[in-house]
């Protein structure tokens, strides 16, 4: 699409440096100590612990002026009591008592940032900051992560920026929606390489049993994309894609849509800063049109699966193949030794040759075919190519487009407020095909059907058709119901008295 080449590169930049520039004032120090210890397995089961009991969304209404420090002390104490005894890293031997230890990990994240300590009268209270706790959500969120539906992120994406084309959602329905175009194309791409892990991870060391385990619940229930068989349907969603993308294509060219978003952007974003205004407006609108490569994601995964899916049949057939015999042998060699009479030996080869022609595979039979033939060529004469001309240009001249209806109805009125059919000049076809399409949009716009009224609307731009009783003869050869065309701002936006 040739909007999107006149982005300008500056922006891609920009979400890098506030990142780099945001993130520890935001977020304290050495919040990641904990995660980055020894015993960060246990830290981390108790940082979700506390989030799904005291701090998270679906938590209970904490008290206003926070928890009382006994009451987490409390829920550390219980989660040290169902896990594994903890390093020594954190000062605690394992046979430490339960109360010190608890009280140990408590400092611990009290000094890493996780809580904030306050004083209310004589009661120290606990709490969590905000962005702590939203960071803690988001990484609760990632780690129960699974399959994306694409068909659900693609419908939301279509229905936001139809919202605001029409005008009835601003910009901040344009950033979240290229949020989630940006996070369903780093989904696709991201699926790919992790099948390449988990593929990679599923040694040859485990058992056939332990492979297949983890190959259906690791592979395919928790990486997988759940609708990933629709996605080449017709009927599914991400089917729209280029209607999606020809809307973008309009916010961006549009000059009305284009001042509308930017001037969101400068008031709500930018704090009056009209430079950084359009560079986030061009970032958002540059990941909307990121969409066009998800066709290449999809490819590429597509051979991922089919390589992760070879292999994982080759190695399990080779199990099934290898495996079996031998167990029948050992389990035969066991009985034999049991009963007392030694194991008959025997070689592990069948009868007959193990090296014979018969066993080659045929040689490929080429099918020769015939070579085509050479296509006629047809030279067409000149007059052909004159009569060929001749209908395109009659053609031309019948089809009536709304910019030529339009031109021909301004042409007419020549700065009148309105002129009546009978005053309309049918000069030439041109004209008369103009006077036959205002007719018809009269009787479009005089309907009840609202269809037919908001399709006459797009053909007759900047102005109305308002239809008389009677019945009148333009010139010669047209008859018909008259009418009148009044500009839109002289009709006042009202439509004429007619029906609604």
């Amino acid at each position: 699409m040739a909007v999107s080449g006149l982005i300008t590169t500056a922006s891609s930049n920009l979400p890098g440096r506030m990142a780099a520039k945001l993130l520890f004032e935001r977020l304290p120090d050495r919040l990641f100590a904990p995660l980055a210890a020894p015993n960060r397995r246990q830290y981390w089961a108790l940082l979700c612990r506390l989030h799904a009991k005291r701090f998270g969304p679906d938590a209970p209404l904490p008290p206003s002026h926070g928890f009382a420090v006994r009451e987490i002390m409390q829920d550390i104490e219980d989660e040290l009591v169902t896990q594994d005894s903890w390093e020594t890293h954190d000062g605690s031997a394992p046979d430490t008592p339960l109360g010190i230890r608890a009280n140990t990990v408590f400092h611990q994240l009290l000094e890493a940032g996780w809580f904030r300590l306050e004083r209310h009268g004589m009661e120290k209270k606990l709490t969590m900051r905000p962005t702590v706790s939203q960071f803690l959500t988001l990484l609760v969120s990632f780690a129960e992560i699974g399959p994306v539906f694409v068909s659900g992120k693609i419908r939301s994406i279509e229905l936001n920026i139809q919202q605001v084309m029409e005008g009835k959602a601003e910009g901040d329905t344009l950033v979240e929606t290229a949020e989630q175009a940006r996070n369903l194309l780093e989904h696709v791409r991201n699926t790919g390489t992790n099948i390449r892990d988990i593929m990679e991870s599923l040694s040859a060391e485990i058992t056939t049993a332990q492979y297949v385990q983890r190959f259906f619940s690791d592979y395919i229930e928790k990486v997988f994309i759940g609708d990933y068989r629709e996605l080449r349907t017709r009927e599914h969603p991400l089917s729209r894609r280029p209607q999606i993308l020809r809307a973008v294509e309009d916010l961006y060219s549009t000059d009305h849509h284009r001042t509308r978003l930017i001037a969101w952007y400068e008031a709500k974003r930018c704090a009056g800063d009209r430079h950084r205004a359009e560079q986030l407006f061009e970032r958002d609108i540059q990941r909307l049109f990121d969409l066009r490569r998800i066709d290449e994601y999809l490819d590429r995964l597509d051979d991922e699966i089919r390589r992760a899916n070879r292999r994982a049949l080759a190695f399990l057939d080779y199990r099934l193949r290898s495996l079996r015999p031998v167990d029948h042998m050992v389990s035969r060699a066991i009985a034999a030794v049991l009963g007392g009479q030694p194991p008959t030996l025997g070689d592990p080869f069948p009868a007959g040759e193990m090296v014979s022609g018969g066993y080659l595979a045929e040689p490929r039979k080429l099918t020769e075919r015939s070579a085509p033939s050479n296509l006629r060529r047809q030279i067409p004469s000149e007059a052909q190519l004159a009569k060929a001309r001749l209908m395109l240009r009659a053609r031309e001249v019948r089809s009536i487009t709304p910019p030529k209806l339009t031109e021909y109805v301004y042409r007419q009125l020549n700065g009148q407020k309105s002129l009546e059919s009978g005053d309309l000049a049918c000069e030439s076809i041109a004209d008369v095909r103009s006077y036959q399409t205002l007719s018809t949009v009269g009787l479009a716009m005089d309907s009840d059907s609202r269809r037919l009224h908001l399709a006459a609307m797009t053909v007759a731009r900047g102005f109305r058709v308002q239809l008389h009783d009677g019945l009148e003869a333009a010139g010669t050869s047209l008859s018909g119901r008259p009418f009148s065309v009044v500009p839109r701002a002289a009709a006042g936006g009202g439509r004429g008295g007619q029906k609604p």
